[in-house]
Order: structure tokens, then C-alpha cells, then sequence
């Protein structure tokens, strides 16, 4: 049964009764009395007639309308028929309309959706938004041809080189003789896997084998360590790091000082004095200029590039603070050899994780010494995979892997490295003739640098065995497993063969050789956009470890390796576009 309320407003209108003869008080507010009824009376019939046509005219809204006394409300519900599409309506009507018009021409052409995924922009985004999660996304290992690297060594005729860092195209290196170099190393040709020839060559063009340039040097000075004006250190400089837009250089060393410099010109603008003792380690946050440094006094402190300003103090380990690494997120994690301990600390939330190392691995292994499987006694090395995961390297020769859901490793890989060679009876006594008791057992060769591609899955790790091993993570992330290695003896010895045949033949080739000496750092960068041309692997080499001569390699130029690791992807995909020219021309 309709009632009052239910009979549209239209309707209402047609039964309103003629105006009687006597006048009525007229309300300030009666022209407006019936509008928002019409409104919605309006704005209804006029989305019916759009999802019926977008293009239809709405000129036929006034016919409904039949009683004269509308008339003088029809300019009214126009405008406010036009009232009711906003801007932001409108804008998703014209959009809407836009991507009926662009389906209609995909389907006629058979567009493949999957183009779009494959589509480098796409690529691009989904790896952004993985960083930004702190994820392993990126799987390096069986894209780089490690067996391929080419190596080069440079010289720097100083003392023992300490650390490495690298902001492509420029390594810097600093030494125990107070040095910071710079260097500039060598370019990639500009088409390496040339595209646009129908004949592919057959071998992608070898990566340079020059050795980097020396752009400029700074050098303390021991005598001025009362003058305190004096910017530059007084002490062996022991770490180094460049700051990820290439605008800063800072360096930290024995004399408590951590010095900043403008990366262009080397020039000292400001120096630290807050820690106590030497600083052992530095590491920039990803993308940022917020540095993160490690000292001996048990301390970790945050300082702000920004400002040139410190910023605050992280306390909790209990011996020195020998190495620290950082990635995107405001969090960074540290080691405190002898307490053997590496601890996450969240800067935002003033925490920290604490991570106890200190096992030894019991499991028995042929034709080891039992007794050469240490009980870890220092951890010295630390670098980050991402967010969630990170490994260590010990003096025992360990590189374990860590998760931060985990209080002990989720996996250790023992000597990692090798064992030294036992010692000869005459070497180890003083005796005459002493009986091969007195002989102690091998020694692993500790872990002296680590470094690994932050999210992939690639981890590069040194001592003085004379190479760089290189690692892979696991799909599961629960272990690691040799891939490769920088500086092989057999591969030096097949080069060799080879170089001489060259030569023979007239034709020159540069040799590799096994890495002499110490590695005491590893810096990586990756050539081209997101590494499409390759991976560049920079070592420094000394005679002696960076913090002490516990191992002292004689007749060994201190200095460094270039490794230039060539992309085995496209490679493959020109040897392929190759034979397959060829079968078509055998076919032929």
C-alpha cells in the first residue's frame, strides 16, 4: 500500500492541488524545500542512462517533468545534475572509456600479457619492492662466470694495505703507513655483447685486464699527534668506507680519529674524536648517509654525513668491536671477537640481538686432525645478506651463517679455507733432536675478509690459501656451497699452458696467478645496470693481517686484485643465437 513517504517526488508534484486564491507567508527557505529529492531522482535516471551509453545525451531529463510550476526549477536541476559528477568522476569515466578503446585494438592485435611481465620496468619494480622488504631476490651465483675472471694486480710500494672500499668506478685503500689512495679503475667496453649484428661472435669480448689508475693520495703524519688542529690521522689507518652517492670518504685508524673527507678531491672536512680507541671498522646504511663505525673501546656509534654531526652511541659488547656491516633498513650488526658474539642492533627501537658463536665442530673428518678443529676463539668478520640473514668469519676458519630468528648458526662451514702445513721438529723445539710430539697440530687459516652482494645470493670470502672463495646460499637459506674460486691453482696452471702456446704462436695473453700474501679486504661493485656486464672484485693484499703480525707473508708487494667476472647469461644466449646460425647454414 503506497503512503506519502513512498510516492516519488515527481508523482507528489502532479497531485499538488492548484495555488489557492489567498496568499501564503512565503518561507526564506521553500525554493530549496523539494530540491534533494529531485536530486536523487535525477542522479539516478542519469547513471541508468550512462551504463546504457556513455555517449547518450541527457537533453530528455526536463520531459518528466510536467507540472508548469517545474519550469523554474529546471535551471536548478541542471546544475545540479552537473553538480553531482565531480572532477574525480569524471576523470575514471574518461580512464574507463580510454581502456575499453586500448582492450579493443589488443585484442584485435593479440597482445601477450606476459610481454608485460618480462618488461624491464616491471623487473625493476618487483626488485624495489623486494629490497624494500630486505629479501634474497636476486640469484647471481649461476649467472657469473667466476672460472672466466680476469685478474690484475696493482702495487701501492706502502706498508701493509688494511681496507678496501669501493664507489664504482673509484677503490680506495688505506695502509698502516697512513695512506688513503684513490684509484680509478677501468672502464667496460661500451659494447661488450654487441646486439645489433645478425652474426654474433662467437666468445663475448674479455673483460680489461688494466690495472686502476692512481688518481690522488693523502698521508698523516706520526710526528704531529700533539697538534691537534692537525685533519689528517697520526696513526695506522685501519678501515675505510665511501659513501654510497660518492660525495664522502671516511676513514677511521688507531689514533681514535675517524676523518671525513670530500671523495672528489680527498681534502679533510671534518674530524671525530668520540671514540676512545681505535677505530676498527666502518659501513654506511644502503642509500644513505648515515654511517655506522665499530672501535675497540666496545662501542658502536651512529654519525650523520648529512650534519657532519655524531648522533648517538650503541653499547653491549664486551671486547673490541672488530668489524660491522649495514644494509637498507636503520639497523646494523657487529662483532666482538674474544666475548664471540655478533649482535644485531635495531637503532630505531634501541635494542639489540645477541647471536653466541664459540662451538666447535665435533664431527670427525678423514684425513684431518682432529686437533686442528679449533674451538672458535675470535669472531672477526660479519657481513649482511639481507634483511634477515648474515655470516661470520672466525679465526678458526668457519663461515657460518646466521639468521635472526635464531640464536645459534643455522649452518657452519669448517675451514673453510684449508690448513697451514704442519710445522717441521727442528721449527717447533729448540731440541736437538725433537721427537715429532712436540709438533702441534695444523692451524685452519683464518677468515680475514668477507663480503657478500647485498640481497643475492653470492658471498666472496679471503685469508692468505692464496685465493678468494666464492659461496652460494641455498634456495631453502638453511646452508652454503662452494662455487667457484678467484686465483686457482689448477686454473693458473691450464693459463699457463696456454700463455706459453700463445706465445709460441705469437700471440701475447696475460696469465693468472695465485693472490700472495694476506687479504685483509674485499670491496665489490657490479658493472653496469644491476650487473648486466659483470661483477668487479677488488681484494687488498699485504705481507701482514691489518691488526697485528700473527702471519707475516715474506717477499709480497702489498697492493691489490682486480677481478673482472664476466655474465655467463648472455654469452650462452650469443652461443646459442651462434650454433643456431650455423646449423641453419649447414642446413643450407
Amino acid at each position: 500500500m503506497s503512503s506519502f513517504f513512498t510516492v516519488p517526488g515527481a508523482q507528489k508534484k502532479r497531485k499538488r492541488p492548484a495555488a489557492p486564491d489567498a496568499p501564503k507567508k512565503r518561507l526564506a527557505g521553500s525554493e530549496t524545500a523539494g530540491k534533494p529529492v529531485a536530486k536523487a531522482a535525477a542522479a539516478t535516471k542519469k547513471r541508468a542512462e550512462r551504463d546504457e551509453s556513455i555517449s547518450g545525451s541527457d537533453s530528455d531529463d526536463d520531459e518528466s517533468y510536467d507540472s508548469p510550476s517545474d519550469a523554474a526549477e529546471a535551471g536548478d536541476r541542471d546544475e545540479s545534475d552537473e553538480e553531482e559528477e565531480t572532477a574525480a568522476e569524471k576523470r575514471l569515466r574518461l580512464a574507463e572509456r580510454y581502456l575499453e578503446n586500448i582492450k579493443e585494438h589488443v585484442d584485435e592485435a593479440g597482445f601477450d600479457a606476459a610481454d608485460i611481465d618480462r618488461d624491464l620496468i616491471a623487473e625493476r619494480l618487483q626488485e624495489d619492492v623486494a629490497e624494500t622488504k630486505g629479501r634474497v631476490y636476486r640469484q647471481l651465483a649461476s649467472e657469473l662466470a667466476f672460472s672466466k675472471a680476469s685478474q690484475t694486480f696493482f702495487r701501492t710500494n706502502t706498508n701493509a694495505v688494511t681496507s678496501i672500499a669501493a664507489c664504482a668506478p673509484y677503490v680506495y685503500t688505506t695502509t698502516k703507513d697512513l695512506y688513503l689512495h684513490k684509484w680509478r679503475t677501468q672502464d667496460l667496453p661500451k659494447h661488450q655483447y654487441p646486439q645489433t649484428t645478425k652474426r654474433k661472435p662467437k666468445k663475448p669480448q674479455a673483460p680489461p685486464k688494466k690495472k686502476p689508475e692512481l688518481e690522488s693520495w693523502i698521508r698523516g703524519h706520526k710526528g704531529k699527534s700533539k697538534d691537534i688542529k692537525f685533519q689528517r690521522h697520526v696513526g695506522q689507518i685501519l678501515a675505510v668506507a665511501a659513501s654510497p652517492d660518492g660525495k664522502y670518504v671516511v676513514t677511521g685508524g688507531e689514533d681514535r680519529k675517524l676523518i671525513i673527507y670530500d671523495a672528489a678531491t680527498l681534502k679533510p672536512l671534518k674530524v671525530m674524536t668520540h671514540h676512545r680507541d681505535a677505530v676498527t671498522g666502518l659501513a654506511f646504511r644502503r642509500g644513505t648517509n648515515q654511517l655506522y663505525s665499530s672501535s675497540k673501546d666496545r662501542t658502536v656509534k651512529v654519525w650523520s654525513l648529512d650534519e657532519l654531526a655524531y648522533v648517538e652511541t650503541l653499547f653491549g659488547h664486551q671486547d673490541h668491536v672488530v668489524d660491522i656491516d649495514a644494509l637498507a633498513q636503520e639497523r646494523c650488526v657487529s662483532v666482538g671477537a674474544r666475548d664471540r658474539t655478533a649482535r644485531l642492533w635495531k637503532v630505531a627501537e634501541e635494542t639489540q640481538l645477541v647471536f653466541r658463536g664459540g662451538g666447535a665442530d665435533k664431527k670427525p673428518r678423514p684425513g684431518i686432525d682432529p686437533r686442528s678443529l679449533l674451538h672458535e676463539g675470535s669472531m672477526d668478520r660479519i657481513a649482511m645478506i639481507d634483511d634477515d640473514l648474515f655470516v661470520t668469519g672466525s679465526d678458526n676458519g668457519a663461515i657460518a651463517l646466521w639468521s635472526v630468528t635464531k640464536k645459534k648458526p643455522v649452518y657452519i662451514e669448517p675451514i673453510a679455507h684449508g690448513i697451514d702445513p704442519a710445522l717441521d721438529a727442528v721449527q717447533a723445539s729448540a731440541e736437538e733432536d725433537p721427537s715429532p710430539n712436540v709438533v702441534p697440530a695444523p692451524t685452519p687459516r683464518w677468515i680475514t675478509a668477507l663480503k657478500t652482494i647485498p640481497y643475492s645470493d653470492v658471498i666472496l670470502s679471503g685469508s692468505w690459501d692464496g685465493h678468494i672463495r666464492v659461496w652460494r646460499l641455498t634456495e631453502d637459506k638453511k646452508k652454503i656451497e662452494q662455487v667457484g674460486i678467484l686465483g686457482d691453482h689448477q686454473q693458473d696452471e691450464n693459463a699457463n699452458e696456454q700463455a706459453n702456446g700463445d706465445a709460441q704462436n705469437g700471440h701475447a695473453k696475460e696469465s693468472r696467478r695465485v693472490i700472495p700474501g694476506v687479504i685483509n679486504d674485499i670491496a665489490v661493485f657490479e658493472r653496469g645496470d644491476r650487473g648486466k656486464d659483470g661483477l668487479c672484485v677488488v681484494a687488498a693484499v699485504a705481507q701482514e693481517h691489518r691488526f697485528g703480525r700473527w702471519k707475516v707473508c715474506k717477499a709480497v708487494r702489498n697492493g691489490g686484485v682486480v677481478f673482472e667476472v664476466p655474465r655467463i647469461q648472455k654469452a650462452l644466449v650469443n652461443g646459442a643465437r651462434e650454433s643456431s646460425d650455423d646449423d641453419d647454414e649447414d642446413e643450407s
